[in-house]
């Protein structure tokens, strides 16, 4: 992570400066990478999985930006994509969709944004649990006297 603010341009002429937070362009950035189509989640860390356990989202996992001397920002992205998806496509998207939230919410210029695929996830099979009869045998036959 980024470890000072970034200084925005004000283009409207007005007094005063406009600085974000590394944390907040690392929310964006990964906010927009989840919602392409084919991506399961961005990578965590232990603490992260522990955190979401108790229901804390952290929402810029996965992502480590860099800043230069012209407030140019580099995005390295850390992704895992379902099974079955085109993996080049999905990572094209991931890279335009950063780049478009980031220019259009805060007008930085994005020089890079590196996808970096961590795995592929199989689709999660959904299992068919009546909570209404948790403890029902599945064949009515067993157990019974004939």
């Amino acid at each position: 992570m980024a470890e000072s603010n970034t200084l925005l341009k004000n283009s409207d002429g007005r007094g005063g400066a406009i600085n974000i937070a590394p944390r907040v362009l690392e929310i964006i950035a990964s906010i927009a990478a989840v919602k392409v189509k084919g991506v399961d989640r961005m990578r965590g860390s232990f603490a992260t999985g522990v955190n979401e356990l108790f229901g804390h989202k952290d929402f810029g996992k996965g992502i480590k930006l860099s800043l230069n001397d012209q407030n140019q920002v580099s995005i390295d992205i850390y992704v895992y994509v379902e099974y079955g998806v085109s993996v080049p496509k999905v990572a094209l998207e991931i890279q335009d969709k950063v780049k478009q939230q980031l220019l259009f919410m805060t007008e930085l210029d994005v020089v890079d944004v590196n996808v970096h695929i961590e795995g592929i996830v199989h689709a999660h099979s959904e299992s068919k649990v009546d909570p209404n009869s948790l403890f029902a045998d599945k064949d009515k036959s067993k157990g019974e006297n004939k």
